[in-house]
């Protein structure tokens, strides 16, 4: 008879300390053998290990005299910069469709181009006949990342071709993929709110003639309904997270997945397994947490030493979580402004209004300005120091009435469209498969019979 769980628990228990003592690498090995840990340089600067034509992200410039210098941040799409695609939308409902058409193809789409375009998107935006029932509705997790990754990995079965790796066959399944992410993510919400919090199951299928920015709320919101102003400010913020090079590490993941010369399928999910990670995707949500947290101590909002001072104290490891950061703050490239978070702040004052909660959008400015300045003095930073697209996208979300548990699903939504981009990228300048070094650290052992082996204390 085998171990119960409790049994098997224990044994596990016993089994960490050596887990712990094997994998410790002692630290100055990495200066020793010059390892760029986490592919960055002593500045944090990221290791070149690719070329990408799809974006690109520009934190500093150059002076007359040759020297990077601090500069606000700049975006661009396949040439384009971000702030003149935003600009170039207002005028018109919704941009996303249209950004990832230029993302996937290299050029902007004509009107007829993009008609098209958004009936591709919209004809393979349903799901396959009973995949809800049948899959996601089906042991519902409480994590929308994981059922995300389940139901892309399910989907090969349901692909006639799944491991089709023309590029033909990998814009199909990434087309597919981009148009049934929003439902495969709304559809797994409710599910988990109906079986694991006892809540009324509502599932809406996408409509043919909305956005996908309105499919996602009319699909989302209980009612349906959605205001002109919710549904521009959330096609705005898909724009904003639908790419940002080839270094970030779900991209990267993208690249390293695909050389392989794997499947869509399985691509797509080791990148939404990146995406997942708090240190990337999960960002904005300690940011909503930090801010709740920030509320509940900080009695009057508009006294910027009171909120100077409980800013401290998170710094000092006093307050909140204990880890001493200022959540949603800095960013590896940009150094005066992040294009993203100054576009996306923009639209979270609209929407404040409309919603009536100023109050709150002005803490957010607050502690955006104290907190660069604090960091600053009390870090000695060099490098200037900015807010970054996390910084207001948790407040943007749950202005438009997104649960927390969908946070990291709608940067994934957004996302997959520069994933597809890179994705395709790899396949048509691929060729081998990408392999960096480990420097092996350990010693080399002489081999012990069982019966000689000691007993570890």
């Amino acid at each position: 008879m085998g171990l119960t769980n409790k049994e098997l628990e224990e044994r596990i228990g016993n089994l960490v300390e050596y887990s712990r003592n094997s994998g410790e690498i002692d630290l100055s090995l990495y200066q020793e053998y010059d390892v760029m840990r986490g592919l960055r340089d002593s500045s944090g600067k990221g290791v070149l290990t690719g070329l990408t034509e799809i974006s690109d992200v520009m934190g500093v410039a150059v002076n007359e005299r040759g020297q990077r210098v601090p500069a606000d941040g700049r975006l661009y799409y396949q040439g384009y910069n971000i702030n003149d695609l935003i600009k170039g939308n207002e005028k018109r409902r919704f941009g996303f469709e249209e950004i990832t058409y230029l993302l996937l193809f290299g050029s902007l789409p004509t009107a007829e181009e993009l008609k098209e375009f958004v009936e591709i998107l919209s004809g393979f935006s349903v799901l396959p006949e009973r995949f809800t029932r049948d899959v996601i509705m089906k042991k519902p997790s409480g994590n929308m990342m994981n059922s995300l990754q389940k139901c892309v990995l399910t989907l090969y079965s349901y692909d006639e071709d799944p491991e089709d790796i023309s590029i033909a066959g990998v814009l199909r399944q990434a087309l597919s993929l981009i148009a049934k992410m929003p439902a495969l993510a709304v559809y797994s919400y409710h599910t988990h709110r109906h079986y694991n919090l006892g809540q009324n199951l509502i599932i809406r299928n996408p409509k043919p003639e909305l956005s996908i920015a309105e499919n996602l709320l009319q699909m989302l919101h209980p009612d349906g309904q959605y205001t002109q102003l919710e549904a521009k400010v959330l096609d705005t913020a898909l724009i904003l997270h639908a790419e940002h090079g080839g270094g970030n590490n779900s991209t990267f993941t993208t690249h390293v997945v695909s050389s392989t010369g794997t499947d869509s399928y399985s691509a797509i999910a080791a990148s939404l397994g990146s995406l997942k990670g708090p240190k990337h995707g999960g960002a904005n949500l300690k940011v909503l947490h930090m801010f709740e947290d920030i509320k509940e101590n900080v009695h009057n909002w508009e006294n910027e030493e009171e909120i100077r001072g409980y800013l401290l104290k998170i710094l000092d490891k006093q307050a909140f979580d204990g880890a001493g950061l200022i959540y949603g703050m800095g960013h590896a490239v940009y150094t005066l402004s992040d294009p993203r978070a100054v576009i996306l702040k923009e639209q979270a004052k609209k929407l404040a209004i409309e919603k009536d909660v100023e109050d709150e959008f002005h803490l957010y400015e607050s502690v955006e300005k104290i907190g660069k300045e604090i960091m600053a003095e009390k870090r000695h930073l060099v490098k200037p120091i900015c807010a970054n697209v996390d910084f207001y996208s948790g407040f943007v979300y749950s202005m438009l009435d997104f649960p927390p548990e969908l946070f990291t699903p709608l940067f994934a939504m957004a996302r997959i469209s520069g994933w597809s981009a890179h994705r395709i990228e790899e396949m048509v300048n691929g060729g081998k498969i990408i392999r960096p070094a480990y420097k092996y650290v350990g010693h080399h052992r002489r081999y012990k019979q069982l019966e000689d082996r000691v007993t570890k204390k």
